[in-house]
């Protein structure tokens, strides 16, 4: 009697248990399927050993040579992926016996089966034709694949109503059918051996490097995207034909897609490439994508860079991306403060702040301090509420110096420009509160500055930072060093950073008749200052000090109070160290600063001796206009002003006669100190007339000379340039950012910054397009801080530090101005002049100087924290004598800075690195490799690390509604390293640690190690027994989910192998297993 049934998986029975009970030996099987996995063989294996021949027809094209268009490749590709088995099987991928089943599996298909595929999707239903032997054929056919889901073996909710029939005819019309389509060569392709090669993938021993390289690309798969031209950037926008695009280099250009991605996904990004890496061109290739659009662009700079960027708007010879048409607004960081008035040829009065779509905010840093004031809206307030949150949807990308402040108050300032100040912005990357990871990492970055100095190091923060910290940057940041750009890219195309000659340091004396006092006197006599004309609150009358701290103290947070007697406080630490460092820039500074204050000094005393002149008792400090121009003979003071008939005069006139009188003493040895004895400056005319005379690279003459002070500027070219022009023949210029600018060379219009810088460095400044009939050049230039940033003057090869900035970033800044990628220069040399003193007792001195005043916060601001003490470790003595030991051994890039931070140490960019350059030679493969893979790998880490051997997997979360109390920083995906006693050596939230470790272990990797193959195989019996590193899987997987770790380890103890078995396929339900490196 023939049979009819239909077949569920459900109620109706199982497919698979139908197949086993009805097939027999040395039957014929005829399988059409879309899919074909290890696992529904493994699960039939019995039976399909004991079969005759069969023949697999694939009916969605599989393992074909054919090419298809992108979209229909990937799904083929994603088919044939799915021979190591789909999400509902990751609990058999999870039991680790992969391979040896692939062996199996293949070594049956080699043997008994012949498999064709369709070369495109054809619609056809699955089918299952068994021809018995004894004439019981039966025929199964609907909806279900070869895969363990569709026959029953795993659960799955998808619906698998198939049809049983073991009716004669039905049967044979089948095969006829099936057997038509077999023979048909134009449809069929045979992918017997394609199949077999892929087979092959999954059971032959790996390489290390390879199966790092697989990890990878199931981590940033995304991130390949994000480099993709043709997805992110708009079609027919015409950016490619661009003159920006085209002159941009590789690692550029991936810089700007990485931007442009960002922008679109998160409405902003902050570029903090390192210096002289071009962010500015980076960015101009941003606009010009958004210009396309047709989208609105303003560009906020500082004042001193703002021709940096109207260059490139100009019809202008100088800019030489005329052919673009750049069309966008550029205003000052200044302007945000101003109302009324012309800031180019914008009017600030009428100029609708709100219609902006992208707004670049060149020096972001500046913004990173978000203090309310009082009496005003802040420049950060307004940026924030009348630019970014009024009117249209706004998009920010943001250019700062690299290093990471270590307060990530500065950074949550930064970033809420870009998610308009709204905390729950990256929820869909996984961030629910931008304001608590940052919290959560201050707090992590506190506890590590109270560590030893042997503990405190980048690695030790990486362990200590929370995963969302790392994913908020990843998200928002792009960020490439110098090391990154030599590593990765090609530096043919680039051209080469300059050598870095070790640096020459100069300790010079002040005086060659050395009669001037010595630095340690001159610091005493600094000591005793009071500085009280810097402190007018001090010597207020006790029944007044209640009514000023009325008007000038400022409450913080509705918290604590900041009241004016600390700020003056901070201000006389300010002058003191702005007096030493005076000094130690130049004696002539010096002198100046002393007869400024004695000038200010006797002012007052003048104004105390004749009080009654200036005093109207009915006057009120509270109730007067301090900016009332009537009212200021009766003022002291610029910004917080005292009425005079308020102070206890015969204190302060005490307290400003003794400062005259020290004052007097300095002013009188500074002044017998003239240009003939200023024996630091006869050290710098040695330097300039060796380098003109033996130059360190072929022809070139060209110097800069920074100072952080003007007078010493000034001071400076007065003394060089006429000498340099009459003895050596050539042209000197002083810029400043103040004052101004001046050369020796003649028709220079050196009230334009830029002419100035041109003649200088003629080929980064292109000058013959501007001046071609030029033909003498700039070659000395004396500058301060002014150019310290944004300026590209790479023709010259030897800077000059005049004076040891306060801030050693200051330094490395300004070195960034040569030390650029594409140089003309094989070599480049830094010389610093340091106080002529022990670098001790130097460090002692300054810190005497500074009382309790925080040393130097190395921060992405660059800029000094000098009032705020942090009391940190990161302001000890020790880390100022690092910082500045390195300094004279050697040039440092900022993110190296001995203790700095950066966001490089902190994006994952070198491992997305390390894969596209994998990708590019070896796509189809990293692209066809299937899940479960593994490799074996000798311990390579460092002889002094303890690490165990164990096992780094790699998982991917398929369950999202299990809960996971800490998120790892590459979720969905999570790695996590064990060792064989199934301790957790590198925690799933230590991801960059591991990647690290992969990395050391695996990169370079190329050859599989025999011997250690040999051990596994006997160990796990050829991968029968794979308990050990089941369990080793399974307590991975607790770890992660949160699961008492106690409870595990007794369930480990009392289970048999069936039940741990079980236990591992049931984690399948949370996470499948990606890879796996075990660590011999």
């Amino acid at each position: 009697m023939h049979m009819q049934k239909l077949l569920d998986n459900k109620k109706m029975g199982s497919i698979g248990e139908t197949i086993k009970e009805n097939i027999k030996s040395n039957a014929k099987l005829s399988i059409m399927s879309a899919y074909f996995t290890i696992y529904a063989f493994n699960a039939l294996k019995k039976e399909l050993s004991k079969v005759d021949r069969v023949k697999f027809l694939f009916t969605e094209p599989s393992f074909t040579s054919t090419l298809h268009d992108i979209k229909e490749s990937t799904t083929q590709l994603q088919r044939e992926r799915s021979l190591s088995g789909f999400e509902d099987e990751a609990g058999f991928r999870n039991l680790l016996t992969q391979s040896r089943i692939a062996k199996e599996c293949a070594a049956w298909i080699h043997e008994k089966v012949d498999v064709k595929s369709f070369k495109t999707s054809v619609p056809t239903m699955n089918m299952l034709n068994v021809q018995n032997l004894r004439n019981d054929s039966f025929t199964m056919f609907g909806s279900a694949n070869f895969r363990s889901s569709s026959l029953g073996f795993t659960y799955s909710e998808d619906p698998a109503l198939t049809t049983y029939t073991d009716d004669k005819v039905m049967t044979q019309q089948y095969i006829q059918w099936f057997d038509t389509y077999w023979e048909d060569q134009n449809q069929l392709e045979d992918v017997k051996e394609e199949l077999l090669c892929q087979l092959e993938v999954l059971y032959q021993d790996h390489n290390p490097e390879f199966i790092y390289f697989v990890t990878l690309y199931h981590i940033f798969g995304d991130y390949l995207n994000e480099l993709d031209e043709d997805t992110i950037v708009k079609s027919k926008t015409g950016f490619h034909e661009t003159t920006i695009w085209n002159k941009l280099y590789k690692f550029q250009r991936d810089g700007v897609l990485g931007a442009i991605d960002k922008l679109e996904k998160h409405n902003g990004c902050i570029i903090a490439d390192s210096v002289g890496l071009g962010k500015t061109f980076e960015a101009l290739a941003v606009i010009k994508y958004y210009e396309l659009r047709n989208d609105r662009v303003l560009v906020l700079s500082p004042k001193k860079l703002r021709e940096n960027w109207t260059i490139y708007t100009l019809n202008d010879k100088r800019n030489i991306l005329a052919s673009d048409r750049f069309n966008y607004d550029v205003l000052n960081h200044t302007d945000l403060s101003r109302y009324s008035g012309m800031s180019g040829d914008i009017n600030l009065e009428t100029v609708n702040w709100s219609n902006y779509d992208l707004i670049v905010i060149d020096e972001s840093h500046n913004f990173r301090n978000n203090d309310a004031r009082k009496d005003h809206e802040t420049r950060y307030q307004r940026l924030m509420n009348k630019v970014i949150r009024a009117g249209v949807k706004t998009k920010v990308l943001m250019l700062s110096a690299t290093p990471v402040n270590n307060r990530m108050k500065d950074l949550k300032n930064q970033i809420a420009f870009i998610t308009e100040g709204e905390d729950d912005a990256l929820e869909r990357v996984g961030i629910h509160s931008i304001e608590t990871s940052l919290r959560r990492s201050q707090t992590a970055f506190n506890k590590w500055l109270k560590l030893e100095d042997h503990e405190r190091n980048t690695d030790r923060l990486l362990e200590m930072l929370n995963t969302d910290y790392f994913k908020l940057l990843d998200s928002l940041t792009i960020a490439r060093s110098r090391k990154h750009v030599e590593k990765y890219y090609d530096l043919k195309e680039t051209g080469k950073f300059p050598t870095r000659l070790k640096p020459i340091n100069e300790h010079a004396p002040i005086d060659n008749q050395n009669e001037f006092p010595s630095l340690e006197e001159v610091n005493k006599l600094i000591n005793r200052l009071n500085l009280s004309a810097y402190a007018p609150l001090r010597y207020l009358l006790p029944e007044k000090r209640t009514e000023y701290s009325k008007k000038y103290d400022t409450v913080i947070n509705n918290k604590s109070v900041l009241t004016q007697l600390d700020r003056e406080l901070s201000l006389i630490h300010l002058m003191r160290v702005n007096l030493l460092k005076r000094m130690e820039s130049s004696i002539h500074s010096f002198g100046k600063t002393i007869a400024s204050l004695l000038h200010r000094i006797d002012d007052l005393i003048y104004k105390l001796d004749h009080y009654k002149e200036y005093t109207n008792s009915t006057l009120k400090i509270n109730e007067i206009n301090i900016e009332d121009d009537e009212l200021e003979d009766m003022l002291i003071g610029s910004k917080v002003k005292v009425l005079i008939q308020d102070m206890d005069r015969i204190k302060w006139r005490q307290a400003l006669e003794d400062d005259r009188h020290y004052l007097e003493q300095l002013i009188t040895e500074a002044a017998k100190v003239q240009p003939h004895r200023d024996e630091k400056l006869q050290y710098l005319k040695q330097h300039i007339n060796k380098k003109i005379k033996k130059p360190i690279n072929k022809n070139n003459q060209k110097i800069i000379i920074f100072t952080a002070f003007a007078d010493t500027a000034n001071y400076l070219y007065d003394n060089i340039s006429e000498w340099a022009k009459e003895y050596l023949g050539i042209h000197s210029a002083l810029v400043t950012g103040s004052g101004s600018n001046k050369t020796t060379m003649k028709g220079v219009k050196t009230k334009d910054l830029n002419a100035v810088l041109t003649h200088f460095s003629p080929e980064s400044k292109g000058r013959d397009t501007l001046y071609p009939d030029a033909s003498e050049e700039i070659n000395i230039l004396i500058a301060t801080d002014c150019i310290s940033e944004g300026q590209n003057l790479q023709d010259c090869d030897y800077l000059v530090n005049y004076d040891i900035h306060w801030n050693p970033v200051r330094i490395i800044q300004r070195f960034g101005r040569i030390d650029r990628l594409g140089s003309k220069n094989d070599k480049i040399q830094l010389v610093n002049f340091w106080p002529n003193m022990e670098l001790d007792e130097y460090i002692n001195l300054e810190a005497r100087v500074t009382g309790r005043m925080a040393l130097v916060d190395i921060s992405a601001t660059g800029e000094e924290n000098v009032i705020d003490y942090q009391g940190e470790k990161m302001n000890d003595l020790d880390y100022r004598r690092k910082q500045l030991e390195q300094l004279q051994e050697e040039v440092i890039d900022l993110e190296e800075m001995s203790g700095g931070l950066s966001i490089t140490d902190l994006t994952l960019n070198d491992f997305k690195m390390d894969l596209v350059e994998y990708v590019e030679n070896h796509k189809e493969m990293i692209e066809k490799a299937p899940l479960g893979l593994y490799a074996i790998a000798p311990n390579h880490s460092d002889p002094d690390s303890d690490l165990k051997p164990g096992v780094i997997f790699c998982l991917r979360q398929i369950n999202q509604k299990t809960t996971i109390p800490d998120q790892s920083a590459l979720e969905p995906y999570y790695l996590i390293y064990i060792d064989e006693n199934e301790r957790i050596s590198y925690s799933h939230v230590k991801s960059k640690q591991i990647l690290d470790l992969y990395r050391k272990l695996s990169l370079g990797q190329t050859e599989i190690y025999p011997e250690l193959i040999h051990a596994f195989e006997q160990e796990t019996k050829e991968i029968t027994d794979m308990e050990k590193y089941q369990s080793m899987l399974s307590s991975a997987t607790d770890f992660i989910i949160g699961k008492n770790e106690e409870m595990g380890m007794a369930s480990l103890f009392s289970i048999g192998e069936s039940s741990l078995s079980y236990d591992t396929f049931q984690k399948a339900e949370d996470f499948e297993l990606v890879s796996y490196l075990i660590v011999k």
